[in-house]
């Protein structure tokens, strides 16, 4: 045994068959310029070639094993940044990797270290390693999962830090995406019980790589793991969550919220790509229904979503993911010109219409409606007292799903005009204060309304024209706004 010198080898006790083949590799005299030297070699194809042919990495796996009781976290920290860049790529130190051990080497860290910042920065730099020998191929794959799943997998997931979220995400990606047997094993409790952990960490911490949703976009929507995986983020199975209590959030968890959030982006981000399977198309029908009968519509949402309140936005993002799901229906109808059988139909069929035209009946008038109206008109409207928008967006959200479930579909068009929906519809074509985008997408639901079905045109054709609010953009559709003097509703009219 030698001991080093210099401030990193103190007290460090490192035997000469490990510390001679480093010192000679790297041409250097201490260990901390040997670890360094080494690291900048192996960042190239070449360097790590050559560094394979000289079996640095069962050596520096040597190392490791003789640190895993050191008082101080950077030579481990420089050596798996070391035995990670030798395992990038590099099919011979992959295999020496797996040969030699190292997966149980690094587990043995991972077990006997403090998860403080020192200690989260080697924790890190381990699963990076692993994370590079996961991409060597299904024995690898198969190698690190025996010794990781599930208990070391839900040990690291538990750890609420982004920066092991995130190659932990990698792994357990790269190991179960090429596998059906490893990702079967994932899909079960246990293996979900690690992917509700993660996610809960990635909605206190975030996450900075996207392995997370490419987890989340094979569970919940290419396969049909979402409700379990929701069901489990909820405050039965997480009893610290209760802390939502204190903001009145008692029927949903923030975590539930987040995972909601991110499967959205994802849908959005892949619509093309990705067709939902109708299961979960109507678990998060369900989940919107459930959110709309106990939000509050008394207070008006000050932003949109995220809102920071779980119920609210449980509501805004399953209303999107419903809006993309009836956007991928409409694609199918207009490719297919009919679309009868489609998501669209049984949702409608399910009564999502019906709720979705109650709840815009409900609402109060949009802002440049109540701004035009006289204070008699007010008056006429205080006896029936109106919903707001729990967030901003919330009645540009209702309008953008009418709108594509009413895309080339008739018998939709027809059902809005027997439901006394499209009047209502069509004022929804400007501007609002609380809903951007509402004039831009009530435009697009009174085109969708219209098209092609001769009953609304003349429906529309045929209203009276009475004193009017100017809304140019209605005029390029020969439509205007108007507020019925007797009712003191607003409506749309025909420009004659």
């Amino acid at each position: 045994m030698r001991v080093m010198d210099g401030a990193l080898s103190q007290n460090l006790c490192i035997a000469e068959d490990v510390l001679q083949p480093l010192l000679m590799a790297s041409s250097t005299s201490t260990l901390n310029d040997a670890l360094q030297t080494l690291i900048e070699i192996s960042k190239t194809d070449d360097g790590r070639s050559d560094l394979a042919s000289k079996a640095i990495l069962p050596t520096v796996l040597q190392l490791v094993q003789s640190l895993i009781h050191s008082s101080t976290h950077e030579p481990l920290l420089l050596s798996f940044r070391l035995l990670r860049n030798l395992c990038a790529g590099e099919v011979v130190n992959q295999d020496s990797f797996i040969e030699h051990n190292g997966v149980e080497a690094v587990l043995a860290v991972i077990d006997g270290i403090e998860s403080d910042d020192s200690g989260i920065a080697v924790i890190r730099a381990a699963l990076q390693v692993i994370a590079n020998v996961s991409l060597a191929g299904e024995k690898h794959q198969h190698a690190i999962w025996d010794q990781f799943f599930p208990k070391n997998f839900l040990k690291i997931a538990r750890i609420r830090r982004r920066d092991t979220c995130d190659p932990l995400s990698m792994i357990i990606y790269t190991c179960s995406d090429g596998s059906i047997e490893l990702f079967s094993r994932l899909c079960e409790s246990s293996g979900l019980a690690i992917i509700a952990e993660i996610t809960r960490t990635a909605s206190e911490v975030g996450y900075g790589e996207d392995w997370l949703k490419l987890l989340l976009s094979r569970i919940c929507l290419e396969e049909c793991y979402f409700l379990e995986l929701f069901n489990m983020l909820s405050q039965d199975t997480a009893p610290e969550n209760f802390r939502n209590a204190e903001k009145g959030d008692t029927h949903f968890t923030s975590e539930q919220a987040f995972l909601l959030c991110t499967v959205s982006e994802i849908l959005n981000e892949r619509l093309k790509e990705i067709q939902v399977h109708s299961d979960f198309a109507f678990h998060v029908l369900d989940i919107f229904e459930r959110a709309a009968k106990v939000v509050d519509f008394d207070i008006r949402g000050q932003s949109g979503v995220p809102t920071g309140h779980a119920l609210i936005d449980v509501l805004g993002y399953s209303l999107t993911i419903i809006r993309d799901i009836c956007a991928q229906g409409s694609s199918l109808a207009a490719e297919s010109k009919q679309g009868s059988k489609d998501i669209v139909c049984s949702f409608v069929s399910r009564g999502l219409l019906d709720l979705l035209l109650a709840l815009l009946r409900q609402l109060e008038l949009p802002s440049s409606i109540r701004k035009t109206m006289k204070p008699d008109d007010n008056r006429g409207l205080t006896s029936e007292p109106r919903k707001v928008c729990p967030y901003k967006g919330f009645r540009r959200d209702i309008v953008a799903v009418i709108g594509n479930c009413a895309y080339m579909r008739k018998h939709i068009q027809d059902e809005i005009r027997q439901k006394d929906g499209v009047f209502l519809l069509l004022q929804q074509c400007i501007l609002d204060e609380d809903n951007p985008f509402l004039r831009e997408w009530g435009i697009w639901c009174a085109r969708n309304l219209l098209n092609g079905n001769p009953e609304n045109q003349q429906l529309v054709a045929s209203l009276e024209m009475q004193g009017t609010v100017d809304v140019p953009e209605l005029a390029q559709l020969g439509l205007q706004v108007e507020v019925d003097p007797n009712t003191r509703r607003a409506k749309l009219v025909n420009i004659a």
